[in-house]
C-alpha cells in the first residue's frame, strides 16, 4: 500500500464546547489541538502590558509526505524549529530497539514514517515489528464511518485520543452490495451480496487486506455479530435469525481457527423488538417483545437462554449496549409527546434482573441531537464508551459511563445520510487469516 494510504481529512475532533458533566452546570471552551511551546517566566513577561502584535499568532503549515494534515494555528506560543538528528544515530539503532520504539508510534503515522526510507517502508512485513506492536497498549477507540459515494466505498476514522479525522482508502474491496456489520480486535466485517449470494467478508484497513468467509450451511441474508480473541489470535461471527424474520433457521457460528461456520440450537420462538445485538462477557443478547425481556445466547455452551428482565415504563425505543467486566446498558427514549421525551441509559443488574438507570442526557443534548420526536437515531458502545448518532442531524454525540461526561463529534464525516458508523481499534497484527 502507498504511503498516502490514510490522510488526515479534518483537524475537528470533540469539541470542546460541547463537554459536559452530569455534576456540573457550565462547560468551559478548549481547543481540540494544542500547539507544542514553552511558558515565558522572564520578568518582561510577567509585566502587566499585554503584547497585541500580530507576531503572537503564528500559523505553522505542514504536509507531510503520506498524511496531509490541516494547518494548526496557534496563539502565544513559542514555535521551535524542529530538532535535526543525525542520521547515523537512526542507522546505528538495534533492529529490536527501533521495532519497540515504532510500536509504540500511534497507527495512522506509522504511514507518514513510511516514507523515510525503505527499510522503514516495508515495517508492516516485519514479524519483529508486528510481535512489539502486538504488545503495546492499545491506540485508544476511533470511529469508523463507512458509506458510499456513487458506489464507491469511503472510509473515514475518528481517533478519540487525537481528535482527529483520518481518511482511509476502502477501494481493495470488492464491488459488491455490502454494508457493514461491525468491528472487534482491529477487524472489520461486512456482509452483502455478490449477484445474487449472500458473501461475508473481513478485512484489516490498515494492511489493506481482507477474505471472504465460506459460505454458511443455510446460505440465507442473516444478522451477524462479529468477535475477536486476541489471545490465540483468532475471530468468531455468530449468524443468528434471517433478517426478515425466519426463525426456523439454526444459529451458526464461523471460527476462523476451523474455517468452517457450525450448527448450533435454534433460537425459541420470540418476536424480536429489533435487529440490534450487544455481545458482552461470550454472551449475546437480542431484546425481546413475547416473552417480554432478553433472549441470551451462550458462545461456550452453545444455547439460547430467555432473561425475564422487563423494560422502563413508556421506552418507545431501546438500543442494548455491551460495556466492559459483564456491563450491558439499555439506551432509549422515554415518554409520549416530544416535550416530554428524554434519552435514558440503564444498567442491567444480573442478581436482580432488573434495568436500574444511571444516567440521563442533559435536554440541550436532546434537542440538538433529535429535533423532532420521531427522528430517527443509532446507538453502539465500546469500553463503556457509548456513541449517539443522528440521521436526519449528522451530529455525533459521545457518552463516557465511567467518566459521566457528553461531548460533540464535529467532521463532515457525519454529514452523510447514508452512513454506517461503529467503533474501531486500529490495529496491525490483526490478521484475518
Amino acid at each position: 500500500m502507498a504511503g498516502s494510504g490514510i490522510s488526515s481529512e479534518s483537524g475537528s475532533g470533540v469539541s470542546g464546547s460541547g463537554a459536559f458533566r452530569d455534576d456540573e452546570n457550565c462547560h468551559k471552551q478548549v481547543s481540540p489541538i494544542r500547539g507544542g511551546g514553552s511558558r515565558n517566566t522572564s520578568p518582561s513577561g510577567r509585566v502587566g502590558s499585554r503584547n497585541t502584535s500580530p507576531s503572537r499568532q503564528k500559523v505553522i503549515k505542514t504536509k507531510p509526505r503520506g498524511l496531509d494534515e490541516e494547518t494548526v494555528a496557534t496563539f502565544g506560543k513559542v514555535v521551535h524549529p524542529d530538532v535535526q538528528m543525525e542520521d547515523n544515530i537512526w542507522a546505528m539503532l538495534p533492529e529490536d530497539l527501533l521495532n519497540e520504539i515504532l510500536a509504540r508510534v500511534p497507527p495512522f503515522m506509522i504511514f507518514r514514517l513510511r516514507s523515510v526510507c525503505k527499510r522503514w517502508n516495508l515495517i508492516l512485513q516485519d514479524h519483529s515489528f508486528l510481535k512489539f506492536h502486538s504488545q503495546v497498549p492499545s491506540h485508544g477507540p476511533c470511529l469508523l464511518t463507512f458509506w458510499k459515494n456513487s458506489q464507491t466505498p469511503q472510509c473515514s476514522v475518528f481517533s478519540l485520543p487525537l481528535k482527529t479525522w483520518y481518511r482511509i482508502p476502502f477501494n481493495f474491496l470488492p464491488h459488491w452490495a455490502f454494508w457493514l456489520v461491525g468491528s472487534s480486535g482491529g477487524l472489520v466485517c461486512f456482509s452483502g451480496l455478490d449477484g445474487l449470494t449472500f458473501r461475508t467478508l473481513v478485512c484489516n484497513p490498515l494492511t489493506q487486506t481482507w477474505r471472504t468467509l465460506p459460505s454458511m450451511n443455510y446460505d440465507q441474508q442473516r444478522q451477524l455479530i462479529m468477535v475477536v480473541d486476541r489471545t490465540d489470535k483468532s475471530f468468531k461471527v455468530i449468524a443468528t435469525s434471517d433478517i426478515y424474520g425466519d426463525r426456523s433457521l439454526p444459529t451458526e457460528v464461523y471460527d476462523s481457527k476451523i474455517d468452517k461456520w457450525t450448527v448450533h440450537q435454534i433460537m425459541p420462538a420470540v418476536n424480536l423488538c429489533s435487529s440490534k445485538m450487544a455481545y458482552c462477557d461470550s454472551r449475546l443478547y437480542l431484546e425481546t417483545l413475547s416473552p417480554l425481556g432478553l433472549m441470551m445466547y451462550r458462545l461456550d455452551l452453545g444455547y439460547w437462554e430467555h432473561i425475564p428482565a422487563k423494560f422502563p415504563r413508556s421506552l418507545l425505543d431501546g438500543y442494548l449496549v455491551a460495556g466492559t467486566h459483564k456491563r450491558l446498558f439499555l439506551v432509549g427514549r422515554i415518554g409520549l409527546y416530544s416535550t416530554l421525551q428524554s434519552m435514558r441509559i440503564w444498567e442491567l443488574d444480573h442478581a436482580k434482573i432488573m434495568w436500574v438507570e444511571i444516567s440521563r442526557m442533559p435536554p440541550k443534548y436532546f434537542r440538538a441531537l433529535l429535533r423532532l420526536s420521531a427522528e430517527r437515531f443509532e446507538c453502539f458502545g465500546q469500553d463503556n464508551l457509548i456513541c449517539f448518532t443522528s440521521w436526519n442531524q449528522g451530529k455525533g454525540l459521545l457518552y463516557d459511563v465511567d467518566k459521566k461526561v457528553w461531548s460533540w463529534i464535529a467532521g463532515c464525516a457525519l454529514q452523510s445520510f447514508n452512513s454506517q458508523v461503529c467503533f474501531y481499534e486500529p490495529r496491525f497484527d490483526a490478521s484475518v487469516q
